[in-house]
């Protein structure tokens, strides 16, 4: 018997098939069993078109054996078959696609409305995958109303041999011989039911037609004679269907309950709490998929560390292509789990990797708006569902707002919120800009490490007088997010701690003016006092019952000053600081005394302010020992 070629690659293309375009050897089964899915589909399409009686979608399956002594996995299928000269062509010339081939010829005819028929193979390579984990491959194939049945077989880049075979009823038969161990791998594993099993389940089980094996399970064959006695045990082989076979997004919402995708999502996603949120999707136009999307209810052990992957599993007609397709969402929905099906998309030849093509990029915009859109009907329906998801997953939203310099605000500001120091309660952008007093101009925050700190800084004082709302921003992130979203409907954001709060009238600012103007020299004495320290002490017009803050000139504030420098660098910021006095407070009349009788004391009186202010934002003293011996003088 004659020994074949290859016709239209050499060895080294075969090598490189084997060895390189798959980067996972498991995926062979997934590759054997979309062919075998392809051949059924190709002759049920026949029989809906050509009116063949006695044969429905009931009648086909693809069966799974494994012979662990013999060494052999077992792939078939009842479907077309082939012949030999199909045979000939379609696995004796790498690359050459006979599904690929079945659905351009299908297809041309513009009135074929026929949507069930869905061939998956594209490029006639899958098939050599099988190399991979076995010394020789045996087909043996026989076309559908042919009476020749023909084995094919070869053992890898020598070549292969077609000869004449006996096989019973129509479709085709793969003999995979699995490789001997060696010390980099364990090919036992491919003759292990339990494996086969899980890999049908993890990359096949969508498939249309039932994928059944025999599987050997355990049963008592004599119950114990008495309580000193253990049961009698037999073995016993049951033919078990592995797959699911209808996804569960490609039925109708209707059909699904939600314990239904409550169920799945856990089985699928490792989860042991229910989603907080089910995303069912179907999608048809200039790019048609199905999606099915979970937001968790509570946020992985790893989601903020750099180990946490993100991306949804992307199925090509029911076929797993990719366990985590990150490019279907982007960083700021990271936390969204689930899975899009689509047969639009452009595969690689190794049908693992996706091709960055327009629908890639289609689909993943449309999840995006999805995705807000959903968010959204949360907050406005279910308001304390969504305040539970936001204390997950707030901080991610926020991290968006300030990464890739502010591009992503118009999708994430309507979604993010902050503390409101009215009630301590969540309060979005929106809601705050709706309850501004009519004569208020800026969006007010406050940045300190917790809502208690925040509650109690004196910055606040004039703007809790004048009624008006202040946003408690406690995440690192907060104030640069709100630095890079600039505005708002219009209206600007404020730090409370930062600047000109203009909330004085021009009766008041020129009353401020004139006083300043009066105590120069003592503002000038305390700032010389502080030597360097600060940038400027001037009269405050923010605090009421406080003696002393810090505020800040220019874009970085005290807190983000806290928040660079706590990072590993060695480049350090200081932000401007500015020592407020609050003129109606004692303290200043003892320092207009001191200004005029003991310039020594009003330099230690400084520095005592200075480290008081420190304390109050949660800054380190210069030099703690020093700050007691100062207050012990005091207080003698």
């Amino acid at each position: 018997m004659e020994t074949k070629q290859f016709k239209a690659e050499s060895k080294r293309l075969l090598d490189l098939m084997i060895n390189s375009i798959y980067t996972h050897r498991e995926i062979f089964l997934r590759e054997l069993i979309s062919n075998a899915s392809d051949a059924i589909d190709k002759l049920y399409y026949r029989a809906l078109n050509e009116g063949i009686s006695g044969l429905s979608r009931d009648d086909f399956e693809i069966d799974i054996n494994i012979d662990k002594d013999a060494r052999t996995l077992t792939i078939s299928d009842n479907g077309c078959g082939m012949t030999y000269d199909e045979l000939e062509n379609n696995l004796g010339t790498i690359a050459n696609s006979g599904s690929l081939k079945f659905k351009q010829e299908n297809t041309k005819d513009e009135k074929n409305e026929n949507d069930d028929i869905d061939i998956i193979g594209q490029f006639g390579v899958g098939f050599y995958s099988a190399f991979m984990v076995s010394a020789d491959v045996t087909v043996i194939s026989k076309a559908y109303s042919s009476d020749e049945a023909w084995r094919w077989h070869s053992e890898g880049v020598d070549g292969y041999t077609i000869e004449p075979a006996q096989k019973d009823g129509h479709g085709t038969t793969i003999i995979l011989k699995i490789k001997d161990n060696t010390d980099e791998e364990n090919y036992d594993e491919f003759l292990d039911s339990y494996r086969i099993q899980g890999l049908v389940k993890k990359y096949s089980d969508y498939i249309r037609y039932p994928i059944k094996m025999p599987v050997t399970k355990s049963r008592v064959k004599n119950e114990p004679k008495d309580e000193n006695s253990a049961p009698e045990y037999e073995n016993y082989t049951e033919i078990e269907t592995l797959n699911s076979m209808v996804p569960i997004w490609k039925k109708a919402k209707s059909e699904v309950t939600q314990d239904d995708y409550n169920r799945f999502y856990k089985d699928k996603f490792f989860d042991f709490e229910d989603p907080i949120k089910v995303i069912h999707s179907s999608t048809e136009g200039t790019s048609t998929y199905n999606a099915l999307l979970f937001i968790p209810s509570h946020a992985p052990y790893n989601y903020y560390t750099r180990e946490y992957e993100k991306g949804l599993q992307l199925y090509a007609s029911g076929v797993m292509i990719m366990e985590k397709c990150a490019d279907l969402l982007p960083d700021y929905f990271s936390f969204v789990k689930g899975l899009v099906d689509s047969q639009d998309l452009s595969l690689n030849i190794s049908r693992e990797m996706l091709q960055h093509d327009r629908q890639l990029k289609i689909i993943a915009s449309r999840l995006e708006k999805k995705i807000k859109s959903e968010l959204l009907q949360m907050l406005r329906s279910d308001r304390e569902k969504y305040e539970q998801f936001y204390k997950a997953f707030g901080l991610q939203l926020k991290y968006g707002l300030y990464s890739d310099y502010g591009m992503h605000k118009d999708v994430l500001s309507d979604l993010v919120m902050f503390i409101s120091s009215f009630d301590k309660k969540y309060v979005t952008l929106e809601e705050y800009v709706s309850r501004m007093k009519e004569e208020q101009k800026y969006i007010y925050f406050i940045s300190a490490e917790t809502i208690e700190r925040a509650e109690h800084l004196p910055q606040t004082e004039l703007l809790k007088e004048k009624g008006y709302e202040v946003l408690y921003l406690t995440d690192d992130v907060d104030e640069f997010a709100l630095q890079m979203l600039g505005t708002y409907n219009e209206k600007q954001f404020k730090n409370a701690a930062s600047g000109d709060l203009e909330l004085e009238s021009e009766d008041e600012k020129k009353e401020n003016e004139k006083l300043a103007e009066e105590n120069k020299e003592l503002l000038d004495a305390m700032k010389e006092a502080l030597d360097g320290l600060v940038v400027s002490v001037k009269l405050s017009t923010r605090l009421k019952t406080h003696p002393v803050c810090l505020s800040s000139e220019g874009e970085i504030s005290i807190e983000m000053e806290k928040v660079l420098n706590s990072m590993p660098t060695d480049q350090k910021v200081q932000a401007q600081r500015v020592l407020e006095i609050n003129a109606s407070h004692p303290v200043f009349a003892k320092l207009s005394e001191l200004a005029k009788t003991d310039k020594e004391k009003l330099k230690v009186y400084s520095e005592l302010l200075y480290d008081q202010a420190l304390l109050i934002e949660g800054l380190p003293l210069r030099d703690p020992v020093e700050f007691s011996n100062r207050m012990c003088e005091l207080m003698k």
